[in-house]
């Protein structure tokens, strides 16, 4: 079978190396001490708030000490008191502990990451090696999996090396079972985000299973497990075999973004140049190594250039910490060959760009006493910079207000209104549409972040003032496009379709280009805003091009598109304009987009709980909440 890297275009594109370009100005300072949107991401989610002012008092009635605002995302703050008596007045305290931890809020639950290798799996194809990918899963106490996360899928190998981590919590009080599925996929699901893959339509080449606790406590902290069939039953074939390696979570926000370009590569094709690409590997305490980018493969080219990649500290620990870079030229057998290799920390690359010389390729050679033969080959370093990571939460913790917007689809696709098979059909038993569902469920979150709760709110691909529009003010106002709160977009939805007509075609680009307006103008007024437009619809684009230029062009900017799919139509479209594959949209002028700035779900999805994901910030799974992370930029 193929799989979402079995194909050329596939296999070339880089893993693990972040989104990278401008970077966002550094976080504003604020005077604000609690932050209401954060409070009620938080309390919604059982936490405390981001920021914990801490009052304590003494044994002076009416007397307090505050302590400033900490961040508890780096400290927490434990309170051990044991109160004697209580009064109106004070608490009086035996004894009072303040206990200061920095890193992790709790040290009984650390963020593990982990890394996956097999060696020897089944070949499952006939003129090619299978194509595999693991599945992750937290066994519960009641014997259900959850999935924890999925690697990339590596083409053609059948002793492959996953560049993509997978996040679990640790807690050393519980007992953590882990399974492991191995799946062979089948080139024809190439386009597809793995995360979107449909596990039976893949092939099934092993399980294993452990418990957390055996890979953590492990020397080295490296497991290697058996394969076996789901029953359980090893029986006589070999199905190879998975090794887990675990490491901490470093919490930093630093990273890297280095330009990595080749001169003079040795030639490893017979009728054509080599097609090389660099795969990074961090040296570990065991003394192995784990995989943890690769660039983009660049087509006959012996100095070749690569885009800039993005390394977090979590990537490769410390600036001393040796990575092993290595040198290879692209074969779609899956037999990618050694052009040379080096040894290299994060802090030798940064010499490397400061004195602006190259270092010498080595190829591995028995034959030179284990030393290798030094190659023409040199690697340079074209850009080096650090920088800050920062994330959502840290910037409306800082004083970044988030602004809504909506566009819904009036298209004739949907169904009259009256008919109860619309997607438009308003119940008179009060149940939401599809339509009204998406509406509530995003909005109800989105508009604690927005100070004055006054949404932009349009409607596209209806007849309107006899002429179809494919953006039109939702209110019906001929000035004004803002309601006020959801309920006033719901308002806005219901009355609409009492007088525009349902028409077409389904054209998303004006509506992009109004909110990229929008938001282009906070952006000149040095506002701290950022924005958000949700697009419900339920059909194929007639303007796919051009809505990927008005997405290319609004890549700049500070918006991020929400697209929700209702019905039961083909999203195929949607899903590439979400550009989860690691491939950025590209304009009909050929510009790149600086950033993904699309997020994709069905509503189907959001129904089944897909919601819940979509707006998680939990650091166990890669899940992406409905704005990407702002430094995706």
């Amino acid at each position: 079978m193929g799989g979402c890297f079995s194909d050329l275009r596939g296999g070339k594109q880089a893993v693990g190396v972040g989104l990278t370009g401008t970077t966002m100005s550094p976080i504003p300072t604020s005077t604000a001490t609690v932050n209401d949107a954060v409070d009620h991401f938080f309390r919604a989610r059982g936490f405390q708030q981001l920021f914990t002012p801490l009052e304590c008092r003494n044994m002076i009635p009416k007397e307090r000490y505050v302590l400033p605002n900490l961040d508890s995302a780096l400290y927490k703050i434990k309170v051990t008191n044991v109160p004697i008596s209580k009064s109106e007045d004070y608490l009086e305290m035996e004894d009072l502990h303040l206990n200061l931890t920095i890193g992790s809020c709790d040290p009984r639950k650390m963020e593990w990451s982990l890394s996956l290798s097999a060696s020897r799996l089944r070949d499952r194809d006939i003129l090619s090696k299978s194509d595999p990918m693991v599945v992750v899963y937290s066994k519960k106490r009641d014997g259900t999996l959850e999935e924890l996360g999925r690697t990339e899928v590596i083409m053609n190998s059948l002793d492959p090396a996953w560049i993509k981590k997978i996040s679990v919590a640790y807690h050393f009080e519980i007992v953590q079972p882990l399974i492991f599925h191995v799946y062979d996929v089948d080139t024809k699901y190439y386009n597809l985000p793995v995360e979107m893959l449909k596990l039976n339509d893949a092939e099934f080449l092993g399980e294993g299973s452990c418990v957390l606790s055996e890979i953590v406590t492990k020397q080295g902290q490296s497991l290697t497990l058996d394969l076996h069939n789901r029953n359980g039953n090893r029986g006589l074939k070999n199905l190879g075999k998975l090794t887990v390696h675990a490491e901490e979570t470093v919490a930093s926000r630093n990273a890297i973004e280095v330009k990595f370009r080749c001169s003079r590569l040795e030639n490893k094709d017979l009728f054509s140049k080599s097609d090389p690409f660099l795969r990074i590997s961090r040296i570990v305490e065991n003394g192995g190594s784990v995989p943890i980018c690769k660039t983009e493969v660049v087509d006959n080219n012996l100095n070749p250039i690569w885009r800039p990649l993005c390394l977090t500290m979590q990537q490769f620990v410390s600036k001393d910490n040796p990575l092993i870079i290595e040198c290879f030229d692209f074969n779609s057998s899956g037999n990618h060959v050694l052009i040379g290799n080096l040894q290299k920390s994060v802090a030798d690359l940064e010499k490397l760009h400061e004195q602006k010389t190259g270092a010498n390729f080595i190829l591995p050679s028995s034959a030179h006493h284990g030393h290798g033969k030094v190659l023409k080959g040199q690697l340079f370093v074209d850009h080096f910079s650090e920088k800050q990571l920062y994330s959502f939460i840290d910037y409306v913790s800082s004083g970044f207000e988030l602004n809504f917007m909506v566009a819904v689809d009036f298209t004739a696709s949907n169904g009259h209104p009256r008919d109860p098979d619309s997607l438009h059909y308003i119940d008179p038993s009060g149940r939401f549409n599809a339509y009204q569902q998406a509406i509530m469920k995003v909005g109800e979150v989105i508009q604690f972040y927005d100070s004055d709760k006054h949404f932009p709110a349009w409607g596209f691909g209806g007849v309107t003032n006899g002429a179809v529009s494919h953006c039109f003010n939702l209110n019906g106002s001929a000035s004004g496009v803002e309601v006020e709160g959801v309920q006033g977009i719901m308002a806005a939805y219901a009355s609409a379709l009492n007088h525009v007509g349902l028409a077409g075609p389904t054209l998303f680009g004006p509506v992009i280009n109004n909110a990229a307006e929008i938001a282009g103008q906070s952006l000149s007024c040095n506002s701290c805003k950022y924005f958000v437009l949700l697009i419900i619809t339920d059909g194929v684009l007639t303007d796919l091009q051009e809505t990927k230029d008005a997405l290319v062009r609004a890549s700049d900017l500070p918006l991020s598109i929400l697209i929700v799919g209702v019905g039961g139509a083909d999203f195929k479209q949607m899903e590439i304009l979400d550009a989860d594959n690691g491939c950025r949209l590209e304009s009909s002028t050929g510009r790149v987009a600086t950033r993904d700035i699309v997020q994709f779900v069905p509503m189907r999805e959001v129904l089944a709980g897909g919601w819940a994901k979509l707006c998680s910030t939990s650091s166990t799974r890669r899940t992406t909440w409905a704005v990407p992370d702002l430094h995706e930029k």
